[in-house]
């Protein structure tokens, strides 16, 4: 016999049960309106990254920067597994941990020449943000791995988008400091993940020439049976 389409919860809730792939009934509901944005299509047409010496202070407030968190954070999640965190590094935490990377860089690299002795704390003040994107997917979870890795990349692009909505330019960059596994665990990487990404936030300098971008005959193709 077939399982009823629903059941109720202890507070008298109907809570409709789940439907395997291909059983789920279709809504029969009207199409719900929802409105152009314009703007919002305009935004990712011409978004594009800034170098980081072009990422000014002053950075997010307080309440710009929860509000990026929180619109990162919507993002596609199977299994409401939330595979990934942020670590903010913002203020005088970049310079502490700038030099906290740069001493491991060091003791990693004997002879490191003197001009790059300060290569990593000079790369966290250039933007008044940044923001680390950490992939903490499960392996032993019935949702595939890409799946959960595909979800922290999701949030970091959500958190680009965020913050250009804002008035601000992010750059997504994955150097050193979130390769090696050492220098991720001083920024408070558990050794059971992965950083996704650093997002590093500013107001832009200046627009900068956009880059040649794929022509879509290059990269779409149609199915056909």
């Amino acid at each position: 016999m077939a399982e009823p389409a629903a059941s109720e919860s202890a507070l008298g809730e109907t809570v409709p049960r789940p439907h395997a792939h291909g059983t789920a009934p279709a809504y029969a509901a009207p199409l719900a309106d929802v409105p152009v944005s314009a703007e919002t299509l305009e935004l990712l047409e011409t978004r594009r990254s800034l170098p980081l010496r072009a990422l000014l202070a002053p950075g997010p407030t307080p309440q710009e920067l929860d509000r990026m968190l929180a619109i990162a954070a919507r993002v596609p999640d199977h299994g409401r597994l939330v595979p990934w965190r942020f670590i903010v590094i913002e203020g005088a935490a970049r310079e502490a941990a700038g030099v906290r990377l740069d001493a491991l860089y060091a003791e990693q690299n004997p002879g490191l020449a003197p001009d790059k002795a300060r290569m990593w704390r000079d790369y966290l003040m250039r933007a008044p943000l940044t923001i680390v994107v950490v992939s903490r997917a499960d392996p032993a979870s019935k949702i595939p791995e890409l799946n959960q890795i595909l979800s922290a990349g999701a949030a970091a692009m959500n958190l680009v988008v965020a913050a250009t909505a804002l008035g601000f330019s992010a750059l997504w960059l994955l150097k050193w400091p979130g390769r090696d596994p050492a220098a991720a665990a001083l920024l408070g990487v558990e050794a059971s993940e992965k950083v996704a990404g650093f997002i590093h936030i500013g107001r832009p300098a200046a627009r900068v020439e956009d880059r040649p971008r794929p022509s879509l005959a290059d990269v779409v193709t149609r199915w056909t049976a």
